[in-house]
């Protein structure tokens, strides 16, 4: 069922946020609230893109998956985005895997619906537009970062930037697919999340983080959880990257 305009408003995803109440009202026909799982897969590189997600209080990975069967995250998608974005390139596969990470509340739209609207310089373009810029910004410091960082620099930035795209101080999250986000094995993510439980920072326990200490997180992440917070903060107005 679609939403109406007081509904999409409450949902809180901040690319839709930064539209007027005239321009928002018309899309919300074809908006539906969806929980999005842990470990859904929102569409599979090389493959169809059937819909696009706008987080509002869950967040989701985009993966590359290797022919041995790793992966990597090259991207993170929350609140301030949407998903899909190669849409805007008139794109009609996926050039990643995407995959929520944190469970929790998306609002949706057919890809089909969503060209439509982004179709000319419409509002919603302009605006996708800005947070492709932050969303690029995000992935080419991403590649920086996971070549010139310590684990333990790009484990409290990814701890930072999840803690931005969810509500409250707590997510659920396996060691497994910690491991993916920062293209490492198991037992690296466990001594760092070990080590950082020890310090205080986090509570961790059977895929359970709690974030105890957010001022000594940033004092531990590297220079790039800033970097992109400034870029997010400069096309979308927002705070946090």
């Amino acid at each position: 069922m679609s939403v109406t305009l007081i509904e999409a408003r409450g949902c809180a995803n901040h690319l839709l946020a930064r539209l007027s109440d005239k321009d928002f009202e018309p899309l919300c026909s074809q908006l539906v609230l969806v929980h999005t799982a842990q470990k859904q897969v929102l569409h599979e590189r090389n493959g169809p893109i059937r819909f696009v997600y706008f987080p509002c209080s869950c967040a989701m990975s985009n993966m590359i998956f290797f022919e041995d069967g790793t992966a990597v995250e090259v991207g993170t998608v929350g609140n301030e985005g949407v998903s899909g974005i190669e849409l805007l390139a008139r794109a009609s596969v996926a050039t990643e895997t995407s995959i929520c990470q944190v469970e929790g509340k998306s609002l949706r739209m057919e890809a089909g619906e969503f060209a439509k609207a982004i179709d000319g310089r419409t509002p919603l373009r302009r605006v996708s537009e800005c947070y492709l810029q932050g969303y690029l910004s995000q992935v080419s410091q991403s590649v920086a970062c996971n070549r010139k960082h310590s684990l333990e620099a790009r484990f409290a930035r990814w701890l930072l930037v999840t803690h931005d795209r969810v509500l409250g101080n707590e997510f659920c999250l396996t060691q497994e697919f910690l491991g993916d986000m920062l293209g490492v094995q198991r037992p690296s993510v466990s001594l760092v999340a070990a080590e950082f439980q020890k310090e205080g920072l986090i509570q961790y326990a059977r895929g359970h983080i709690k974030i105890l200490d957010r001022e000594r997180l940033e004092a531990t992440s590297c220079e790039c959880y800033a970097a992109v917070r400034a870029q997010f903060k400069r096309v979308l107005g927002l705070s946090y990257g």
